[in-house]
């Protein structure tokens, strides 16, 4: 039974990853009719999400810069919360063929970052209030 339900984990993150490259590169989007054509179509879309996933784990170290997560709910929030890293999706955001405005693909991608590191903090801090008020007196 261990080992049927371990087997079972590691398919899961392998149906997510066919699921996200569905949405975002277009795995379902191939009107072929013959074997071969279906392969390369496949093999080109997971070769593109293996190479945005391998771009953002390079990148996560560097471009990670929002602010700790607080500490406990009163805490206020920071002048600067930073960024999120950068993501698969974010990547192919970026990949794609620019607006007509030069550098407004860039800054939508920061700002998009910046409110995510916000949102990610407020979530946290939410989360804290939420536990301390769960957690028995004593």
């Amino acid at each position: 039974m261990a080992r049927l339900i371990r087997a079972a984990g590691l398919r899961w993150p392998v149906e997510e990853d066919f699921e996200f490259s569905k949405d975002c590169f277009g795995l379902d989007q191939s009107q072929v009719r013959l074997y071969p054509a279906i392969a390369r179509h496949t093999v080109l879309v997971m070769a593109a999400l293996a190479i945005c996933a391998v771009t953002a784990a390079m990148l996560r170290h560097r471009t990670d810069t929002q602010a700790p997560p607080p500490e406990h709910p009163d805490q206020p929030p920071p002048a600067d919360p930073g960024m999120t890293p950068l993501t698969v999706p974010e990547i192919t955001r970026l990949l794609i063929p620019p607006p007509a405005r030069p550098g407004l693909a860039e800054h939508w991608a920061n700002w998009r970052r910046g409110h995510q590191a916000r949102a990610c903090r407020y979530h946290h801090r939410t989360r804290l209030a939420r536990d301390s008020q769960i957690a028995p007196a004593g």
